[in-house]
């Protein structure tokens, strides 16, 4: 039987998705099939990906955020992001623990990739976030968070930072953990 279940997954791709997610063998066969109809290449292109992200904020400008997001999916930096680079996105932002999820967090904020976040890839990543609320939810927003430049000065000083200064990933996931409000400004969830 092995195989039988993955269709076209190749087993050693389908291992590792076992390993590094909670889907099932059966769940990721449906996700793949269901990524085949959608992207016959095999391959989502940052363009593509930006259009999905379009349908999920009709009323925003969802481009800048999702260029970010498909940064930080691309882990292969190749341009596109593969099946396995897919289903790992999904359960990290989906199902993953809270730790994973910061992880995935971090590497959205580390523009550059240099393994540090510093207060202006926090303002880019913020400002992006931005973008994505509509009109009617920012005139609601409190004071101090209701601008990009606000939401970025207000995170880094839960960091403890200087303008110039550099968060490390655990750092960055402690800081985060220990402060509701932290974890609430680094993402926006639409209708909240």
């Amino acid at each position: 039987m092995g195989n039988s279940k993955s269709g076209a997954v190749s087993k050693e791709i389908l291992e590792d998705l076992k390993l590094n997610t909670k889907f099932s063998e059966t769940e990721i066969a449906q996700w793949y099939d269901n990524f085949k109809r959608q992207c016959p290449t095999g391959r989502i292109s940052k363009l593509e990906f930006e259009g999905i992200y379009k349908k999920f904020f009709p009323e925003s400008d969802a481009q800048t955020y999702a260029q970010h997001v498909f940064r930080s999916f691309d882990t292969n930096d190749d341009g596109t992001l593969d099946f396995k680079e897919y289903i790992i996105a999904l359960h990290m932002t989906s199902t993953g623990k809270t730790t994973r999820k910061l992880e995935w967090a971090f590497s959205l904020f580390d523009v550059d990739k240099n393994g540090y976040i510093t207060k202006s890839e926090v303002k880019e990543i913020c400002a992006a976030i931005f973008k994505l609320i509509p009109a009617d939810e920012l005139a609601t927003l409190p004071e101090d968070e209701n601008t990009a430049e606000k939401r970025a000065d207000k995170l880094w000083k839960f960091f403890d930072k200087g303008e110039n200064d550099r968060v490390a990933e655990g750092e960055f996931i402690q800081g985060v953990l220990e402060n509701d409000d932290a974890l609430r400004l680094i993402q926006y969830t639409p209708g909240k």
